[in-house]
């Protein structure tokens, strides 16, 4: 049976006004299961028994069920079940809000060399649903407020971006999850038709690009989409994106020891972010046992912030989360199925 969750509010007007009742009567539903997060729709207090029965036969209030949970302590990352498989998505805990990082697929075909969710591949695309409930079943099962969502787990989300943009009007729909546009990120390894009409969305969700080097012959190593969108469409259609919606890309960077962490590399980074409208975020590495990757030392950490700074790029280094507890995007996953 069809979950609820796959529903913006638009559309369940649409099905109930053809249904026979009335269009208001969705936000009722809406209000009932993100608000109020009713688990069952006798619980909807507001609708008529009419309503109910429909519902009760054509949907269902569902959430996903935990596999297995690794704590420290200010981040929980959770292995979830879904239909052929499993995501993860990871809770951490900041002093000024609790964010949730989620999966967008099964798997991931995008092939980054470095990357441990790319070493399996893609099963398929997670449901409007499968999306919007690892934010609902965590924020239940942890009796939380989730006041920010980071769309960078498993997955390339603009390879899965129709089910991605209908799982973005649920969670900031005001009737429903209300979650303001500004605090969802959303990560991409650099699809750019799907950046261009992201940016003609006319939206307010952040944009994050997965850039990882700094130019052709080096990104080409490790990351295969660069094959089909080189560097300079990338950066093309990001000043379109920038043009478009007046927002601040943020630009990720795992630095990989020996590979893209070179003085050199950052200066070529510098050249080719001067003058836009774009924060580097710098990533220390997770290394895993599967990848020949390692992680560049704190001084050549501190050493490529600073080449950056001195010229003038908005700079940072990412304050590490979860590194005890296979930290790394598809780690636990892979555990979990090497051990099943």
């Amino acid at each position: 049976m069809n979950s609820i969750f796959n529903l913006t509010l638009k559309e369940l007007e649409d099905i109930l006004v053809s249904n026979g009742f009335k269009k208001f009567n969705a936000t009722q539903v809406f209000e009932g299961i993100y608000k109020k997060k009713v688990n069952s729709f006798n619980e909807i207090n507001n609708i008529s028994k009419s309503l109910k029965e429909y519902l009760i036969n054509n949907y269902v209030i569902n959430d996903l069920k935990v596999i297995n949970v690794l704590r420290s302590d200010d981040t929980d990352k959770y292995l979830l079940e879904v239909e052929n498989g499993s995501v993860e998505c990871v809770l951490m805990r900041h002093d000024y809000a609790t964010s949730i990082c989620i999966s967008t697929q099964i798997g991931c075909n995008m092939g980054c060399a470095f990357c441990e969710s790319g070493r399996l591949k893609k099963i398929r695309n997670l449901s409007v649903s499968e999306i919007v409930l690892q934010v609902i079943s965590i924020q239940k099962l942890e009796n939380v407020r989730i006041q920010n969502v980071v769309i960078m787990g498993i997955g390339e989300p603009f390879d899965n971006f129709d089910n991605l943009v209908k799982a973005l009007n649920i969670l900031t729909c005001p009737k429903g999850f209300d979650l303001g546009s500004r605090k969802i990120t959303v990560s991409t390894c650099g699809i750019v038709p799907k950046i261009k009409e992201f940016a003609d969305l006319d939206g307010q969700v952040n944009l994050a690009i997965s850039l990882h080097a700094p130019s052709d012959d080096l990104r080409n190593k490790i990351m295969a989409i660069n094959k089909a969108y080189p560097l300079r469409e990338l950066m093309d259609v990001l000043d379109y994106y920038i043009a478009k919606t007046n927002r601040r890309v943020t630009i990720e960077y795992i630095l990989l020891d020996e590979i893209n962490d070179s003085e050199e590399c950052a200066m070529k980074l510098s050249k080719l972010l001067k003058g836009k409208l774009m924060y580097v975020n710098l990533i220390p590495y997770n290394s895993t046992s599967h990848t020949e990757f390692s992680r560049t030392s704190k001084k050549k950490q501190d050493k490529f912030y600073d080449v950056l700074y001195k010229n003038n790029i908005q700079v940072g280094i990412r304050h590490e989360m979860g590194k005890n507890i296979k930290g790394a995007c598809g780690q636990l996953r892979a555990s979990y199925l090497e051990e099943k």
